[in-house]
């Protein structure tokens, strides 16, 4: 499997990527994963490629290759989604980053990121994720969110994921909880809707 995962500078974007091919190792599966920072400090553009599979020779993906997309901004996820295949899903959290350049009006925000992602013919699934954080006391906790939602379309366990993510918070057991309600709100609020068919046949 082929996935990117991007968003903006402070939204914990390359941990994300970190987590899923640590998850894909443990899980038994080979995995590799490389970034595309740019300004990342400054809130700019972040995007991590993650490879999957049962041997994994090269790292980078190449546009119309990538089967799943995991974005953090609206606008990021229409930004790199010609990265997908037909059909692929993008799983897109629906807050907005407007930067400066649009608040002076140089620039218009797209004004509806995901419907011309799904205009494409890609199946997006598109969640509050900022919302649920916010509700749960940290705005932060998005990034989990943003992961418990992406979990059934990835070809690994979900349990095996949220233990990586979890991990990473070994010292802290408020935060391994806080954490762990994120990626369980981010699995609920995916409910009802269909699975990826993608991460299946990926294992079959």
């Amino acid at each position: 499997m082929n996935l990117l995962v991007v968003g903006i500078g402070g939204q914990g974007v390359m941990t994300a990527a970190e987590a899923i091919a640590c998850a894909a190792l443990g899980a038994g599966l080979d995995a590799s994963k490389t970034e595309v920072t740019g300004m990342a400090q400054r809130g700019g553009v972040v995007c991590s490629q993650v490879r999957i599979g049962g041997r994994v020779e090269a790292t980078e993906i190449r546009p119309g290759e990538a089967q799943l997309l995991i974005a953090f901004e609206a606008a990021e996820g229409l930004r790199w989604s010609h990265y997908l295949a037909q059909g692929a899903r993008a799983v897109v959290d629906r807050w907005r980053a407007v930067p400066p350049i649009v608040s002076s009006g140089v620039y218009a925000y797209p004004e509806d990121p995901a419907g011309q992602m799904r205009g494409a013919g890609l199946d997006v699934l598109a969640i509050d994720a900022r919302g649920i954080a916010e509700k749960l006391g940290d705005a932060r906790l998005a990034n989990s969110v943003m992961l418990g939602a992406a979990a059934a379309s990835l070809p690994l366990p979900a349990e095996a994921l949220r233990s990586e993510v979890l991990k990473r918070f070994g010292r802290s057991r408020a935060l391994a909880e806080a954490n762990a309600r994120a990626f369980d709100a981010g699995q609920a609020a995916t409910e009802g809707s269909p699975a990826s068919a993608i991460a299946s046949s990926f294992s079959s």
